[in-house]
């Protein structure tokens, strides 16, 4: 079985423009953000492997903030999958991207409610 590295952003919140009924368009609502993006790892990380030999764990909050735009998503589906699209866009190392969206705003018992898309390069 081959290695691979995970890398990580966990429980990132970012304002974006989602939802279907009318007490949830027209302003941005929270979203927490978790994200791993697998890619084959190396055989081995010496102290001074340069950052191309990994991948900048930035480039996932990226996905998740400025990426986004201001545009307005109907379904956090769509917000995860554009996530997903932009990595693997920036990255053709990436084999495996997971994206679990928390919606805050439905939040009444500090219940997580959202979804996980888990998306393999096609």
């Amino acid at each position: 079985m081959a290695d691979s590295l995970h890398l990580e952003l966990a429980d990132f919140v970012h304002d974006v423009h989602t939802g279907i009924y009318s007490e949830e368009t027209g302003k941005p609502q929270p979203l927490r953000f978790t994200v791993r993006a697998k890619l084959k790892a190396l055989d081995r990380y010496d102290p001074d492997t340069p950052l191309e030999q990994s991948k900048n764990y930035m480039d996932l909050k990226f996905a998740c903030s400025e990426a986004l735009g201001t545009r307005h998503y109907k379904l956090i589906e769509a917000v995860a999958d554009h996530v997903c699209e932009t990595l693997f866009l920036q990255d053709e190392r990436l084999e495996e991207i997971s994206v679990k969206i928390v919606k805050l705003a439905l939040s009444e018992a500090d219940e997580q409610i959202g979804i996980t898309l888990v998306r393999e390069r096609r």
